[in-house]
This record gives structure tokens, C-alpha cells and sequence, in this order.
């Protein structure tokens, strides 16, 4: 039930501590944006706590807002061995989790940038740049364990609502700049570099953050994995962010990696869990089920390459790593909605369509290139056909974002 939000109300709050007058005035907002507020019982704690989301909402909002992003990080890789797999661990975590009657679902996506994210209804999604890092089984279970965690103990339901309303205003304006011929204004509306994945995915908190990776160690000890794997997971991102520090990593990783974090869990490995230890760390069946993404590895490192290239405005360099990395893996979705994009940002529309009709032939099913395929028409004055392709757009994803984007841009053009 919705509850009726008076002056005394948020003086209570406040004054047993739960609010400072910042978080006051969000709750306001929130209030008026038609968001229940209200307190719960954290699943992980215990304890009482002020909720912006009862979990019908949580589920909702994801269903909403994760098509988005998931679409913005190039959609599902395309080899249902690796999708199987992938939910497979993900599973075997989310039914020893706190919140195990969440629909969790486990997406291996084609971007390449090194993240995975979750959102507050159970989707949780996993960049084929990091699937890369990765080395056995029991450093994928760390990995989603660490999601689970933000999950269960409501971190992203708690941050994503105070961000959603700034979040929606931005991303809407953001694929409108796509349809002006101007090069900056698209770059950023291409979302090059995962960009959109700053702009509704939480930064979370430190405490946040230990918090996730203490539940991540424990739900991955009850599933049956090797506790190594959450050192070795945090030792390699901890490496990239010395060896990487790309501007992508730094400014759009949902979750900073530091030393404290590192050592807290290896701590915790060598006291609480040493009986865990013995478990395999499946190395080769993590080796079996990526050996087709790891055939694409040089691919992928080129368009890798050409990402930083672009978004520095070295178009030329972008482009050849780009040429290079088709040569390698032709048909690959990514590579090919990656090239129209350079086309795009520097003004050469009609170079553009072939990348995106060989995408949209590549991976039918997926709305970006559809969608980019609209705006290149938009631009080029060509309304009917950038109708009819927002509209096919529109149909692969009637329940999220991308809808309303979609619409948005044809009441733009007409």
C-alpha cells in the first residue's frame, strides 16, 4: 500500500537517524514520480530498512530497464553452449542465495569491455570482455555470486531508484542527438565504450561493495565452488585497473576494485572457509564451454582497441582496427555495429548501412542495429524507411526502454 507521505513522517525518519534532509528531498521526488516508499525486512540482515521498491517494483523496473542495457552491450552472445553454461553457475548460486525465489537470469553479452552488473530483479549481466579474464569455473561463480549479492541485500533497488528519474531524462535525450549531424553529440548517444551503462547502473557504496563480496564468498562456498576463486577474481581485476587503467574502466566500471577489498577476502578464505578449498575449480570445464568466445579473443582485442581509438577521435586508427578485426571474425555482431558507429560519428551515414544491414543479418533478433539503422535513415532525410525500422525495433522489445526510444525518435522525424 502505498503510503502517505506527510511532514511528520519525514521528520520521524529523520529524526531516529534513518534520513539526513538530502535524502529527504529524493524521497520526494520519488514519491511524486510514483515510487512506493517504505520500510521491509532486509533479507540479509534482518533488519528494518527504508525501501524505494517493494519486490513486485523491483521486478518491474528491471524488466523495463534491462532490455536496454542489455541491448546497449550488443545482446546476448550468440552460442547457446556459453548461455547454458552461464546460467547454469548462476543458478546454482541464486537457489542458495537470501532472495532465492527472484527470477535470476544470466547473460553472457557481446560487449567488450570488462563489467558485469545486476539488476534489481535478478537479471544479471556478464560482458564477454570479462568472460575473457576469466580462468576456471570457480572465478564465474565468484563473479555472479558477488551480483547475487547486491541483490539480495537490495543494494541496486536502493540506488537505482534514486538514480532512475535523472537516469530516464538523460538516456531519452541522449539517442534524439544520435539523429543530428553532429559528431560529438553522437558519440555520446552511441554509447561507445559502454557509456550507457553509466547512466542507470549504480555506483555502489564501499560498504556496499564488502557487504556483496562476503555474500558472493558465501553463496559460491554453498554451491560448491572453490573460495579461491573470489581472490583470484579480485587479483585480477585489482591487475587491470594497474595494467588498463582505459578510460572505459575507470569512469564506467560498476564495481572499483581496490586492495583493502582484496585482502578482506583473502582473509576471509584462509579462516572461515579452508574447508571449501577442496572443491575443484573446474578449470576445464570453464575452458570447454569458452572455446568458441576465445577463438574471437584477437578479434575482440582489436575492436577493443578501436573503442579507445573513437573515443579519442583517432577515427582513422578506429577504423582500420576495426577492418582488421572483420577480417578476423566477419560476421561478428559487435564488430560490425562498432564500425557503423565510426561511420556515424564522423558523418558518413550512407557508409554506415552495409555494417548495419550485415548486423541486422548477423544477429536478427537484436534491436540496436535496427534501431541505429532508423537513425541513419532520420538523418538522411529518408522518414518511410526510418519508420518502418523503428517500428521493427519497437516489436523486438515491447516491454523495455527501447520502445519509448524508439518512439521518441519517429515523433522527432515526423
Amino acid at each position: 500500500m502505498k503510503h502517505v507521505i506527510t511532514d511528520w513522517y519525514f521528520e520521524d525518519l529523520c529524526t531516529h537517524g534513518y534520513l539526513n534532509r538530502r535524502d529527504m528531498l529524493t524521497l520526494l521526488a520519488l514519491a511524486g514520480g510514483g515510487l512506493i516508499i517504505g520500510c521491509a525486512t532486509n533479507p540479509v540482515t534482518g533488519q528494518r530498512q527504508l525501501n524505494f521498491m517493494s519486490p513486485s517494483q523491483e521486478i518491474a523496473v528491471d524488466k523495463q530497464h534491462a532490455p536496454d542495457q542489455i541491448s546497449q552491450d550488443y545482446g546476448r552472445v550468440q552460442d547457446t553452449g556459453l548461455q547454458s553454461y552461464v546460467q547454469g553457475v548462476g543458478r546454482g548460486i541464486g537457489k542458495v542465495s537470501h532472495r532465492p525465489e527472484m527470477p535470476y537470469t544470466f547473460n553472457a553479452l557481446n560487449a567488450n569491455y570488462v563489467n558485469a552488473y545486476a539488476f534489481p530483479g535478478g537479471t544479471i549481466g556478464i560482458t564477454r570482455g570479462i568472460l575473457l579474464s576469466l580462468e576456471n569455473e570457480s572465478e564465474l561463480a565468484a563473479l555472479i555470486g558477488h551480483e547475487v549479492g547486491h541483490i539480495s541485500a537490495r543494494h541496486t533497488a536502493q540506488q537505482m531508484s534514486k538514480q532512475t528519474l535523472a537516469g530516464i531524462a538523460v538516456a531519452g535525450v541522449g539517442i534524439l542527438l544520435a539523429t543530428q549531424v553532429d559528431s560529438d553529440a553522437a558519440a555520446l548517444a552511441l554509447g561507445l565504450g559502454g557509456i550507457a551503462a553509466g547512466l542507470l547502473l549504480a555506483k555502489y557504496s564501499r560498504s556496499d561493495e564488502r557487504q556483496a563480496d562476503a555474500l558472493g564468498l558465501e553463496y559460491m562456498c554453498k554451491a560448491g565452488h572453490n573460495p579461491n576463486g573470489m581472490v583470484r577474481l579480485m587479483d585480477m581485476l585489482r591487475g587491470l585497473s594497474k595494467t588498463e587503467p582505459s578510460m572505459v574502466e575507470q569512469m564506467f566500471s560498476s564495481h572499483p576494485m581496490s586492495t583493502e577489498r582484496y585482502n578482506s577476502m583473502r582473509r576471509e578464505v584462509e579462516t572461515r572457509y579452508t574447508a571449501n578449498m577442496r572443491a575443484s575449480v573446474n578449470r576445464e570445464r570453464y575452458m570447454d564451454a569458452t572455446a568458441r568466445l576465445r577463438k574471437l579473443k584477437p578479434a575482440i582485442d582489436k575492436q577493443k582497441d578501436a573503442e579507445e581509438a573513437l573515443i579519442a577521435k583517432k577515427y582513422r586508427e578506429g577504423e582500420a582496427l576495426l577492418h582488421e578485426a572483420l577480417k578476423i571474425a566477419p560476421n561478428d555482431y559487435t564488430g560490425l555495429v562498432l564500425m557503423a558507429k565510426a561511420k556515424i560519428i564522423q558523418e558518413n551515414d550512407r557508409g554506415a548501412i552495409p555494417y548495419l544491414d550485415r548486423a541486422i543479418a548477423a544477429y536478427p533478433g537484436e534491436p540496436q542495429a535496427k534501431q541505429l539503422r532508423g537513425v541513419v535513415d532520420a538523418r538522411l532525410g529518408n522518414k518511410q524507411a526510418a519508420l518502418q525500422h523503428f517500428h521493427e525495433c519497437a516489436a523486438r522489445a515491447p516491454d523495455s526502454r527501447i520502445t519509448d526510444r524508439c518512439i521518441a525518435i519517429l515523433e522527432a522525424v515526423c
